[in-house]
């Protein structure tokens, strides 16, 4: 994630993202799902209603998954393999959102009952394997009681049927984030505990599932989501100015192959079918309404891409910003790897937000403008934070610092200060307590989004670069996100990846930049 404020490092979607951001972000975590009621749900079944005021079963899954940076979050007794969220979404409406989450899980403990996390919307039913169970709400908390026990070790389903507007968190640090409403429709982005707001799941990065979206909008509006569509999303009008330098050259095809695109003004209602065929954490989930320019194409490299742009927004170009996509995806594919994904792209729409987040396939950014850097930023991501996903919040360095090294190796090979200077600006403010009293490997949960995290981070990979070698360096980080591909990844196993890779004994060099207080010496 990355910021677009002053000079100094960007934040998306709540978290520091570009090369500049001012200030350190800290992330309260533990108060934004403070003061929850505790409800009770209605539930049905064939043969009458479920009653849902009786003690519920004593026993079942943890109803966290114990992660102290995001208290509550996340739950145990289950793996989920696959979310379907059928979505109707009326921007503005009385609600605006009605749902049905299916979802498939592997049960780890045999269950009686299990949550969901899922903050606010009104559940109508919660059927387990088909047959109805009782449910009710705790806090963020939706509590399930299957009719019959679930097996250790067996697959299930849980289908969730919801409704009502989802409501933004609002941090005094992050600022909003979740699910805003925009001009014409909505934003989604929810890093690290929005995800829960608009669909019922298990809402911890260390839980990867597939997804499916089939979503519906008014008509005239386009719907985007992570991952490949059925059909190509519908456009609007595209944009009669020139193209801004940087636009779609004669290596990016256009179009896709795919039926042409038809104007989101001449249907009679948006239906889109989306399909995340590679595990997804739930943060990283995204779905955006509105009306956008589009443009879908393959890379010069081959990978599939999908842009889109609110055409209100003139300081961010549709085509240099399809271009730029492009670019950025096949340069860090030579640096970093094969790209884990489907496809690529972006999405910039009118959203009074100034962060840009990574999510999967297709990140998502503000009103702010198109700033190159972020845009590096955000797609380093796709290996390191959405393909290689945290198992604990604690190692988020493993996500912004590697991004943040990213964004000012794009800013250097564009004419920018280089990634030396970067460190060496940095490193010559000895005075600076953001950077050298918070240990970025266990910053705290107040500081998980704050400047050492990004800036720090990103000098202990130039530092690492320093101590090993380029060829070496480049090819401890392919060799991470190959082995932790579509996976998770702590940070002790980037350090043995490390120790092994370069054959030397790395340890007290990560200590001094990832765990102790100071400013670790050169």
């Amino acid at each position: 994630m990355s910021s677009s404020g002053q000079a100094g490092r960007v934040h998306t979607a709540g978290k520091p993202r570009s090369p500049v951001l001012r200030g350190a972000a800290a992330l309260a975590a533990g108060l934004l799902l403070a003061g929850c009621q505790v409800t009770v749900g209605h539930g049905t079944r064939d043969d009458g209603p479920v009653a849902t005021d009786a003690p519920m079963p004593a026993t079942g899954s943890a109803s966290s998954i114990g992660d102290p940076y995001v208290p509550g979050d996340g739950n145990g007794g289950y793996d989920v393999q696959n979310y379907r969220l059928k979505l109707a979404i009326t921007p503005g409406g009385a609600r605006e959102l009605d749902g049905t989450a299916t979802i498939t899980a592997k049960a780890t403990s045999r269950l009686t009952r299990f949550d969901l996390d899922l903050t606010g919307l009104d559940v109508a039913e919660v059927k387990v394997n088909g047959a109805a169970a009782r449910f009710q709400r705790d806090g963020s908390e939706l509590v399930v009681a299957p009719a019959a026990p679930v097996a250790r070790g067996a697959a299930f389903t849980t289908a969730v049927r919801y409704s009502g507007t989802p409501q933004a968190i609002n941090d005094p640090i992050l600022g909003r984030y979740g699910w805003i409403r925009t001009r014409d429709g909505v934003f989604v982005a929810c890093q690290p505990s929005g995800a829960h707001t608009w669909f019922p799941g298990n809402d911890h990065p260390s839980d990867k599932a597939t997804f499916d979206f089939e979503i519906t909008a008014p008509a005239g509006l386009t719907v985007l989501a992570n991952g490949e569509p059925e059909t190509p999303p519908a456009s609007g009008a595209p944009s009669t100015a020139p193209p801004a330098t940087g636009a779609p050259g004669p290596g990016i095809t256009a179009g896709g192959g795919g039926p042409a695109v038809v104007p989101a003004a001449h249907r009679a209602e948006t239906t889109s079918v989306w399909h995340v065929r590679q595990p997804m954490a739930t943060y990283l989930a995204t779905v955006d309404v509105g009306r956008f320019d589009v443009r879908t194409g393959t890379t010069p490299g081959g990978v599939k891409i999908i842009t889109a742009v609110d055409p209100t927004l003139s300081t961010s170009p549709v085509d240099r910003f399809h271009a730029l996509n492009a670019r950025v995806t096949d340069e860090w594919t030579k640096l970093f790897g094969p790209f884990p994904f489907g496809s690529t792209g972006g999405i910039i729409d009118d959203a009074d937000v100034g962060f840009a987040l990574e999510t999967q396939t297709r990140p998502v950014y503000g009103s702010f403008g198109l700033d190159d850097t972020i845009v590096a930023h955000e797609l380093a991501h796709q290996w390191f934070g959405d393909s290689v996903s945290l198992s604990r919040w604690q190692d988020i360095w493993l996500n912004e610092g590697f991004a943040t090294y990213a964004e000012w190796l794009w800013g250097e090979r564009n004419g920018g200060s280089t990634v030396q200077q970067q460190f060496d600006q940095r490193y010559r403010d000895a005075g600076n307590s953001e950077l050298w009293d918070v240990p970025p490997g266990n910053p705290g949960r107040r500081q998980m989004f704050g400047r050492s995290v990004y800036d720090r981070g990103g000098m202990t990979l130039v530092a690492l670069r320093q101590k090993v070698g380029e060829q070496t360096f480049y090819e401890i980080l392919r060799t991470w996100t190959k082995e932790h591909r579509l996976s998770t990844g702590t940070t002790p196993q980037f350090i043995a990846t490390a120790n092994r890779v370069s054959g030397q004994k790395l340890d007290a060099f990560f200590k001094s930049w990832l765990y102790d207080k100071g400013r670790p010496s050169r």
